[in-house]
């Protein structure tokens, strides 16, 4: 018993962050599978906010990556994001760290190096707030290169989806009439639960059509706004959501192929599939433009150079900038609308308040017993008015 109680003391005071391990794969499956307190392995050059808000929003306790968390190429903003929220960050453990941390294995990292139990596995770079604050200032140097290149990126991506783009062929015929309509398209990035909740009053006042993208449907459904369409990948949206009525349209390869479609019409949803390189997002904006929306407010979507050159995938990147200038004005971002949308005081609140001002001065005269002399006053004054007038008339 007493070799027990120290093999277990032991054990429990070994340092660092302890956690059951989530490796590799496809990159959307592992993050679904992530629960409270995972350390996560990954092969992520650059992480992206994207990602890393859906390992914070998880509550990963860790994230190892293989590949180097900021490459140098340009400032991401996942690596800051995820200090800030107090998980563990280690950097650069080689593409060896895949092989060596077993899926569902107790874990343990702890000063840059991963282990199970008192054996290490690998060993990369624990980031700080200090050294990923430099890595950002050296990337920022390297931002014109990569700005020259995605000029090329842009045309390159125009010549092979112009049809899409400019002339809207390959879009389905959606049951759903955007005519002159505002539209309030959401996706699950940043802060977008709070930006929702800035929107209530443009929302009781403009009542838009609502376009979830991916999680920014179940976002739109938390806070009881059912979506009228949903746009993206059905494996990061719930099935209550898929089921709620709204039709579904799913990114397809470009011979038109779209795996996702199977499962949704075995769940009795009505989707198609769209031939696109766009990410989803950008898809969702395409088609409410092509709908004939008027105007379009978006919530998770970001807008800054930063946040731009942050795109998890680079080849979303070009998409992103044609369908900006695709939709000009009619394009609104939330923190906008929530900046100048200022709502008004309405008439029947007026109206209340007014009667309730009378009552309250009708009880005081009475209370005080001097309503006589008001009223017989209030009289007098009525009699002469009448007086008046009759003179006018004859």
């Amino acid at each position: 018993m007493r070799i027990t109680g120290l093999l277990k003391r032991r054990k429990q005071e070994l340092p660092g962050v302890i956690g059951t391990a989530r490796v590799g794969g496809p990159e959307p499956e592992l993050l679904r599978r992530l629960s409270p307190g995972d350390v996560v392995v990954l092969d992520h050059v650059d992480l992206d906010r994207r990602t890393v808000d859906r390992i914070v929003a998880a509550d990963a306790a860790a994230v190892v990556n293989a590949a180097p968390s900021i490459s140098g190429r340009f400032p991401v903003l996942g690596p800051e994001r995820l200090l800030r929220a107090g998980v563990v960050l280690v950097d650069g453990a080689g593409p060896e760290v895949l092989r060596a941390v077993r899926d569902g294995a107790r874990v343990r990292v702890h000063e840059g190096a991963v282990y199970e139990g008192e054996r290490e596995l690998a060993r990369g770079t624990c980031q700080t707030a200090d050294t990923v604050a430099d890595q950002l200032v050296e990337a920022r140097t390297g931002m014109v290169a990569q700005l020259e290149a995605f000029s090329a990126d842009v045309v390159e991506f125009l010549r092979q989806e112009r049809a899409l783009f400019l002339e809207g062929v390959g879009f389905p015929e959606l049951d759903l009439d955007l005519h002159g309509a505002h539209v309030l398209v959401v996706a699950a990035n940043g802060d977008a639960d709070g930006h929702l909740r800035s929107l209530r009053g443009y929302l009781r006042e403009h009542r838009p059509r609502l376009v979830g993208v991916e999680g920014g449907a179940d976002l739109l459904a938390r806070a009881g706004y059912p979506p009228d369409l949903i746009v993206g990948d059905p494996a990061t949206i719930s099935q209550d959501t898929l089921r709620c009525g709204a039709p579904v349209v799913v990114p397809a390869h470009h011979d038109g192929y779209a795996p996702a479609l199977d499962r949704l019409h075995d769940l009795g949803v009505e989707a198609s599939g769209v031939a696109s390189g766009a990410n989803p997002e950008d898809l969702a904006l395409l088609l409410v433009d092509h709908q004939g929306a008027a105007v379009v407010t978006t919530v998770g979507f970001g807008g800054s150079l930063e946040e731009f050159l942050d795109r998890g995938r680079t080849e979303s990147r070009p998409s992103m900038v044609v369908t900006r200038l695709k939709l000009g004005a009619k394009y609104v971002d939330a923190r906008t609308v929530a900046a100048v949308h200022r709502r008004g005081v309405p008439a029947w609140a007026l109206v209340a308040l007014l009667g309730v001002a009378v009552v309250v001065l009708l009880a005081a005269l009475l209370l005080s017993g001097v309503a006589g002399v008001y009223l017989a006053e209030l009289g007098a004054v009525g009699g002469e008015v009448l007086s008046w007038l009759g003179g006018v008339v004859a």
